[in-house]
């Protein structure tokens, strides 16, 4: 599977090990393991499948909903998909619900490692029960693909509109035989100047059929498993394609304090088409008066949860003084403009912070030493053009001495762990647990993350016994040496 997507599999693997070294839950996502040989067993049909494409945002989201049907003569609880070697790299939030039950929760989904050379790999669903010999289930899988839409022409001026090409399959990827089906795809606005035309068969009508800013391509007859049918589509998208190729978010936990501290440091790129000639200030200010869509990001809108306290924003340079705070008891919203505005290709580092009251956050369980925290897992920009991440390194610095650390999120994770952070007035350090994510959209924002974890009263009185008997200490030493006669005296005759 590519070695980027073998590396993966061994970090999986390693995550495994430190859960159970450490006490840990496992990490949504892991790799199995399978012969070379392998392909998937035609056990299942799909009785009927609606592709959705949406394109509304910077990065493509997709939704199959089907209609599976048990052919075997045998109950079956496997049912697996397939992708290219570098869908498996950009693929992420792979979700799998059943579609008429909402109770049942998400499916359990794993990637499947069998071949390292083979341009097809899987993910394996694992059915929460397994579905009888001609039973029928309605599965709705939904995932994103970073990085995937490309501006073309690459290079515009400054005022130009921005066009986006996406390649797909108007057959739905499938490892089993389809009976019917249909992709639909949406998008931003009704120019599309350029797109595949699929010539209709037995009398059905040429694909896509236009309605607004949908295309249907389909409804097609039977398909084969594995078929496709290569179509493109160019369409107009002037806005920012804003990626983050890093995240590393801190939570810091003060029990003495009671206070909860988030920080945030972004490595943002726009992917948008870049510039093809120098920047101009009087044109982008002249701009500024009517307001039209642009590439460049301009503006970033942080909701955050209502009490938050004492926001901050600063680059590489120091402080961006471009930054409005407006809090209240219904809402608290942090708006940053960065230094300048961000065009195509071009990066901006930058870190933004805040605090808040930690019981709204954390509370004790009414027996035991035992509290739970609960925060959001990812807390970045809300914007209408969306935002993606490629990989997201989380911190949860809880206090000195705690223990048995447990967690638990909905959002799919890569690997986990704990150590020890050490800071000022620290003796051991501080208990870390550190979470990593690849490949995560805006769509899991505000996904919760619980963790629980045991704080003894010994832990919780360690500090200032330390501070008390340092202090305590100091003062002795002092009265010790202020006692010493170091006074230079004759001899007596």
């Amino acid at each position: 599977m590519r070695p980027l997507a073998i590396a993966s599999a061994i970090l999986s693997l390693a995550a495994t090990s430190l859960c159970t070294d450490t006490n840990l839950t496992k990490p949504l996502t892991s790799t199995i393991i399978l012969p070379s040989t392998f392909k998937p067993a035609q056990n299942f049909k799909n009785a009927n499948l609606v592709h959705i494409i949406n394109l509304e945002k910077s990065y493509p989201k997709e939704s199959i909903n089907v209609v599976i049907e048990n052919i075997a003569k045998t109950a079956q609880d496997e049912y697996f998909i397939p992708f290219t070697a570098q869908q498996m790299e950009t693929i992420g939030g792979l979700e799998v619900k059943d579609r008429k039950d909402a109770d049942a929760g998400k499916f359990v989904v794993e990637a499947v490692e069998f071949d390292a050379e083979s341009d097809t790999q899987f993910y394996r669903i694992r059915l929460p029960k397994p579905l009888a010999p001609k039973a029928q289930q309605t599965l709705g899988i939904t995932f994103s693909y970073l990085s995937a839409l490309n501006p073309l022409p690459a290079s515009i001026a400054q005022n130009d509109k921005q066009f986006l090409v996406y390649a797909f399959s108007a057959y739905c990827q499938s490892a089993y035989v389809t009976t019917k089906q249909k992709t639909e795809v949406k998008f931003p606005g009704t120019a599309i100047p350029d797109y595949t035309i699929i010539p209709g068969t037995n009398g059905a009508p040429e694909s896509p059929q236009r309605q607004g800013t949908k295309f249907t391509y389909g409804s097609f007859g039977e398909v084969p498993a594995g078929a496709v049918e290569p179509v493109q589509v160019r369409y107009e998208f002037t806005k920012p394609l804003i990626h983050v190729s890093r995240l590393e978010r801190d939570i810091e936990i003060s029990h003495w304090g009671g206070n909860i501290a988030f920080e945030d440091r972004y490595t943002m790129t726009n992917r948008a088409a870049n510039l093809s000639k120098q920047f101009s200030r009087v044109d982008y200010a002249a701009q500024q008066y009517y307001n039209p869509p642009s590439t460049a990001v301009k503006e970033l809108k942080f909701p955050l949860k209502i009490g938050s306290l004492d926001p901050y924003f600063t680059d590489v340079i120091g402080n961006v003084s471009t930054s409005r705070f407006r809090s209240n008891k219904r809402e608290a919203n942090l708006e940053i403009k960065p230094r300048y505005p961000v065009f195509g290709g071009w990066n901006y580092p930058f870190r933004v912070g805040y605090s808040a009251d930690l019981k709204k956050y954390l509370r004790k369980l009414s027996s035991g030493t035992t509290y739970v925290l609960n925060v959001p897992l990812l807390e970045g920009p809300k914007q209408p053009e969306g935002m993606e991440y490629e990989f997201i390194e989380l911190r949860i610095i809880l206090p000195e001495g705690a223990e048995n650390v447990q967690y638990s999120t909905s959002v799919p994770l890569v690997t986990a762990g704990t150590s020890l952070h050490r800071t000022f007035m620290d003796t051991t350090g501080r208990t870390a647990l550190t979470l990593t994510a690849v490949n995560i959209v805006d769509d899991f924002r505000d996904r919760e993350l619980v963790v629980t974890y045991d704080y003894p009263v010994l832990a919780i009185l360690r500090k200032p016994l330390v501070i008390f008997l340092t202090t305590m200490s100091l003062f002795a030493a002092a009265w010790g040496i202020g006692s010493l006669d170091v006074s230079i005296r004759g001899k007596r005759s």
